[in-house]
């Protein structure tokens, strides 16, 4: 077990809806030298600048959230970007982490890494079962490519990185750009474009069949700090709430909650991603007490409460 609260603590990706929240958790465990690069400072993409943010930061332990991401229309207009740079990012901060003698690298995988016809629910075991979901691929396989390298540099030159895979987060301060947020926050804006605008209906992707699994974000932080305490292995861990859920039920649930009484259409020449998505999130519990608190109503509401406030409406 690590005693953080004296460690150098660089959070790549600190600035973001997960990544603030990652900050704030260390903060109230009496963190004290906690470093975010700004990527109007460092593209972490480049190799100089990883080396500057060493050089500059000096960290004892590295986080990296950082990641280009988006929704299944933001995954099928960048697979290109979304590759690289989630690749070149994961691979040099761990390099150079290694160069630097750094004593943990915490790397954050995703769900999207998982084959698109995984048994239900997810087992860290069946990652190398299957390609995964064309629709994000290229975004999945350059993640996957960080437990590759940690586990290669764990037995080649005993450099302590762990690899967490969460499940799709959701909760305040999310991205609700509609060019790149998530289904959660997409869903959101939509209702409430639709009151406003007063529209009868709104149009949803696919047909409402696939299921996802959401985790509320603050409980997501709390799993990463517990894992950076307290987990030292070099086998990939779901992090989750244990539950799915189908996008039409959610859908229904989202315009009820934010007010919207209109129809809900579907576009079936659109895609519905991956068929289900539920984890197993049995060994965070046992390797580090993880278990998710918050239920998926209340958090839900809390995030559309704090989008409407933010609306002024």
């Amino acid at each position: 077990m690590i005693d953080l609260r004296k460690k150098r603590i660089v959070v790549t990706g600190g600035a973001g809806f997960l990544g603030r929240n990652v900050v704030r958790q260390l903060q109230d465990r009496g963190c004290l030298f906690i470093e975010v690069p700004r990527s109007r400072d460092y593209d972490l993409s480049k190799e100089a600048a990883v080396i500057r943010m060493y050089k500059d930061m000096h960290p004892d332990i590295v986080i990296h959230l950082a990641a280009v991401v988006g929704g299944i229309g933001a995954n099928r207009e960048n697979p290109g970007r979304f590759f690289y740079d989630n690749l070149m990012m994961g691979a040099l901060l761990m390099e150079y982490g290694r160069s630097n003698n750094i004593e943990k690298f915490v790397a954050i995988g995703t769900i999207c890494s998982y084959p698109k016809f995984t048994p239900v629910p997810f087992k860290e075991d069946d990652l190398w079962n299957g390609y995964p979901e064309e629709t994000n691929a290229p975004y999945g396989l350059a993640k996957k490519m960080l437990l590759v390298q940690s586990q290669a540099y764990r037995q080649q030159y005993g450099f302590n990185s762990i690899f967490l895979l969460p499940v799709n987060l959701y909760g305040p301060m999310d991205n609700f750009d509609p060019n790149t947020s998530h289904v959660i926050p997409a869903l959101i804006k939509k209702c409430f474009d639709a009151i406003k605008n007063g529209a009868k209906k709104i149009v949803c992707w696919g047909d409402g069949s696939a299921t996802r699994e959401f985790l509320y974000v603050e409980d997501c932080a709390e799993a990463i700090v517990l894992a950076t305490k307290r987990y030292d292995k070099p086998d990939p861990v779901n992090i989750g709430a244990g539950f799915e859920i189908s996008i039409k039920e959610l859908v229904t649930l989202i315009a009820e909650y934010s007010g919207f009484r209109g129809d809900i259409q579907w576009d079936t020449t659109k895609p519905n991603g991956q068929p289900r998505r539920r984890l197993d999130t049995s060994r965070a519990e046992m390797e580090f007490g993880f278990k998710a608190k918050t239920e998926f109503t209340t958090g839900l509401k809390m995030t559309i409460d704090w989008y409407k406030k933010k609306l002024n409406v």
